[in-house]
């Protein structure tokens, strides 16, 4: 374990200077997160009927899925976070495992509001009469979007030893990794066994997370190049393997690129990816600078919160004023659309002013760590999260569990006292 304390040479992109942060990287965190409460927010199909709320999807409509090679940007939100942790790990003086407690302790510390509004509130609204199902299906639906959390802390925890791989091997890192998926797809297809695709869930997140390496290293060229093969490739797989269009999962669909992800998700991650870096100079010259430095700060809050704001309003619009959503693409839903979008952001507000202050943890000091601790801190961590991700915070025991495990997991960032 000795090679993870060694810190790689890997240097911002194009020699920034150290103290300065990278304006593209920072587009590509906040415009990603911005798309994916676009999307959650406009896709959803709801109906209420005999206490039962039904939820559709708006990108279910025939040849509509192509918008989802653009609108799902979790490939681009992994890019941009490895690129994020490659500069912000070489730039640290600290060694590999008091860095991942900095990084652990922000992802886990804006959880804790999460948990501890969402915990009891079932039981609240439960008693005040609210029908069960449609909030079952919102604390459920709260816990699930979580996966991005689990997944990502298991890159954080790799990026140290990560970094060593690239600086010896580079462009061959991810190579493998896509080979790996390639294999993955193989062997879950040929053998009909769909548990084995969740081995992409390292393959293919991984992969595109170490091309943040080479951009923070500058050495992502031939971008055209990159979008081109891989939009291509996702288009042959699409054509002639047995994946759907779609890169979101939809209702009634046999699979999903997305749960697992597939090698249909790295093709279009890479077609992402190249396009954006080709488009570099054009999009740091955008006048984004005041509204990126308001954003920034926020985004893991607007993740956090926006399904809730969501649910806030399907509960008075749909479930108590009866008013189902309009059939996708028709008059009337483009003509409602404004509203609904309108008082989504009236809820989402309040819960960026609340909530948005977790996403700096207390200014409490580190202990001494180690990889032994480290290790089992985020563990700890990671078990919450993806009991949350599992079971959501529908009334159980499960949740309680989960943050018991978070509390552990940022416990063991703190000094020990000595005996």
């Amino acid at each position: 374990m000795t090679v993870l304390l060694d810190r790689p040479a890997v240097a911002a992109p194009a020699a920034r200077p150290a103290a300065t942060r990278d304006p593209f990287i920072d587009l590509l965190r906040v415009v990603g997160m911005a798309l994916i409460v676009f999307q959650h927010w406009t896709i959803p199909v709801l109906d209420y009927e005999d206490g039962r709320l039904t939820t559709g999807n708006a990108l279910s409509t025939p040849g509509v899925w192509v918008v989802t090679w653009l609108s799902q940007v979790m490939p681009l939100v992994f890019f941009a976070g490895g690129a994020a942790n490659a500069i912000s790990f070489a730039r640290s003086a600290a060694p590999a495992p008091s860095w991942l407690a900095v990084r652990l302790r922000r992802l886990a510390w804006p959880l804790l509001p999460l948990a501890a509004v969402w915990i009891p509130l079932p039981h609240v609204l439960l008693s005040l009469g609210v029908p069960a199902q449609p909030l079952e299906v919102g604390a459920k639906l709260t816990g699930q979007l979580l996966w991005f959390l689990a997944v990502y802390l298991i890159a954080v925890t790799a990026t140290p030893y990560a970094l060593r791989l690239h600086e010896r091997y580079g462009w061959r890192v991810p190579a493998a990794l896509a080979a790996g998926a390639v294999l993955t797809d193989v062997a879950r297809f040929s053998t009909g066994l769909d548990a084995l695709g969740y081995l992409n869930v390292v393959f293919v997140w991984m992969a595109v997370h170490q091309l943040g390496f080479c951009y923070a290293e500058g050495r992502l060229r031939a971008a055209w190049a990159l979008a081109l093969g891989g939009f291509c490739a996702a288009a042959l797989l699409v054509a002639y393997g047995p994946y759907p269009g779609s890169m979101i999962g939809l209702p009634g669909a046999e699979m999903s690129n997305m749960a697992p992800p597939t090698l249909a998700m790295l093709a279009v991650g890479l077609g992402q990816i190249g396009l954006a870096v080709a488009l570099r100079p054009v999009l740091v010259r955008l006048p984004l600078r005041r509204l990126l430095g308001w954003a920034g700060p926020r985004i893991m809050t607007m993740y956090l919160w926006h399904m809730p704001a969501l649910f806030a309003v399907t509960g008075v619009v749909v479930v108590l004023l009866g008013m189902d959503t309009p059939r996708p693409g028709s008059a009337l839903w483009f003509a409602g659309w404004p509203v609904w979008f309108g008082l989504l952001c009236l809820v989402m507000w309040p819960l960026l002013k609340g909530f948005a202050r977790f996403e700096t943890p207390p200014s409490l000091p580190y202990g001494v760590a180690g990889w032994g601790g480290m290790l089992v801190a985020t563990g700890l961590v990671g078990g919450g999260v993806l009991t949350l991700t599992v079971g959501g915070f529908a009334p159980g025991g499960g949740p309680f569990l989960a943050v018991l495990a978070l509390l552990g997991g940022l416990l063991m960032t703190a000094p020990r006292a000595r005996v």
